[in-house]
């Protein structure tokens, strides 16, 4: 495991001083500068290019998502079988690949919509295997007394890569094309892949294969290790109610924003970055406060301090009343950020390593499953009581949802447990 000895004086530069994680920092900051390009570049290509109406952009925008529902289990499992950094090596390369395949099929006059839901469903297959295997993956790259720090690093370059992808997609596709911008994110792959080749940590060979139990045997022994554990159980139960809050306001947000309050797209596009300059501060302070408080009361106070914001959303208005739903934001990145890098660490350090992958991959899995439910909610919520009145159902859920984690075990612990203790079984059980 990794790197540093316990009598090894410590960097100014902290984790960064370390070659491997550098090498997965940076390889992880140019990939999602690259999903960041995506996200803007092929609704591009599809309404530009190809003349696709609204629901064709949906569909496209869901075959992104749609894998963590179909395969997301299945992928936790197989990635606890397997060695992590080739995995995630080729999932790099079968992203590139696709990607590269856009702007060749428009060079070629050839470039339908169904190739970019191809691409869509391929790439997000792919990124359901890289992410369970990276999250695994950094506790081979770090030190466990480092993870906080390492994931705050990692969380705040992917933070800054979603303030600045949209806007480096808008010039390339202006300057060369929508589809010539996704030559850019297979680039950001493929630097990806070259900086995983390059570490050198040996990483532990995966459980033996002898005794294994079937594939549908492990994905239920996930389920049962989070949905048993009184830890990983309230927090993976808060994240998908925040999901669910979060996709729900931003599903209206911008009409909210144009129609009811009155901005032009340009001030909406200012307001709406607030989120992410938020999640850039949230990385940096996530550290300094959780060494001071700890983090179990960290994540608790933090996300008393900041979801309650979220109800300033709602109240904005035409002039300076439109500050408030940047203020609001800005307070919910932070929240995000926070919630993200500490949780993430947690599991890291203290689930056992071979039921890890499927740990992360049940929790994103649900997780992921409220986006396309809470931005559906968000919607109808907007036809029947109005963009007003949905921002406020939407960003009071988000505002009490910390109510979950402060009716948890954690709420008596100044930290979250960095090892893995089964609970004592009842007596007579």
């Amino acid at each position: 495991m990794a790197k540093d000895t316990p009598d090894r004086p410590r960097s100014r530069w902290g984790v960064l001083a370390q070659r491997d994680f550098r090498l997965l920092w940076t390889g992880e900051t140019a990939s999602q500068l690259g999903n960041s390009i995506t996200v803007v570049a092929l609704p591009l290509i599809a309404v530009v290019s190809l003349g696709a109406s609204s629901t064709a952009v949906g569909v496209l925008a869901a075959a992104v998502w749609l894998p963590w529902l179909v395969v997301g289990l299945p992928a936790g499992a197989w990635v606890d079988r397997v060695r992590k950094r080739p995995l995630m090596i080729a999932c790099d390369l079968v992203a590139a690949a696709v990607f590269v395949s856009v702007p060749v099929a428009a060079w070629l006059g050839v470039l339908t919509l169904g190739q970019l839901i191809a691409v869509a469903l391929i790439s997000g297959t792919a990124a359901t295997c890289f992410y369970p295997a990276y999250h695994a993956y950094v506790r081979t790259v770090l030190d466990g007394r480092d993870l906080l720090e390492g994931n705050a690093k990692l969380h705040g370059s992917e933070t800054t890569t979603q303030f600045a992808g949209p806007g480096v997609a808008g010039l390339l596709a202006q300057a060369f094309g929508a589809a010539t911008a996704l030559l850019a994110d297979a680039a950001t792959f493929l630097i990806s892949a070259l900086c995983l080749h390059r570490i050198r940590v040996v990483e532990p060979p995966p459980a033996s294969r002898e005794g294994r139990d079937p594939l549908g045997r492990q994905i239920a022994e996930g389920l049962r290790f989070v949905a048993r554990d009184r830890y990983l159980r309230p927090i993976v139960t808060w994240g998908a109610v925040t999901n669910l809050a979060l996709m729900g306001y931003q599903a209206v947000q911008v009409v909210f924003l144009v129609r009811t309050v009155g901005l032009n797209p340009a001030t909406v596009g200012v307001l709406l970055s607030t989120g992410s300059v938020g999640g850039i501060v949230g990385a940096l302070v996530t550290t300094r406060v959780t060494r001071r408080v700890g983090t179990a009361r960290g994540l608790l106070l933090l996300q008393l301090t900041t979801a309650p914001f979220a109800l300033l959303m709602p109240m904005a208005g035409p002039g300076p009343r439109m500050l408030l739903f940047g203020l609001g934001g800005f307070f919910v990145g932070i929240g995000v950020a926070v919630a993200n890098i500490v949780v993430g660490s947690f599991r890291q350090a203290y689930c056992p390593p071979h039921m890890l992958g499927r740990v992360v991959a049940t929790a994103m899995a649900i997780g992921h499953s409220m986006i396309p439910l809470g931005s559906l909610l968000g919607g109808v919520l907007g036809d029947v009581v109005g963009y007003r009145g949905a921002m406020w159902i939407m960003t009071g859920v988000l505002a009490v949802c910390w109510l979950i984690l402060a009716l948890s075990p954690m709420r008596k612990e100044r930290d979250l447990p960095e090892t893995y203790e089964p609970e004592p079984a009842l007596a007579g059980g």
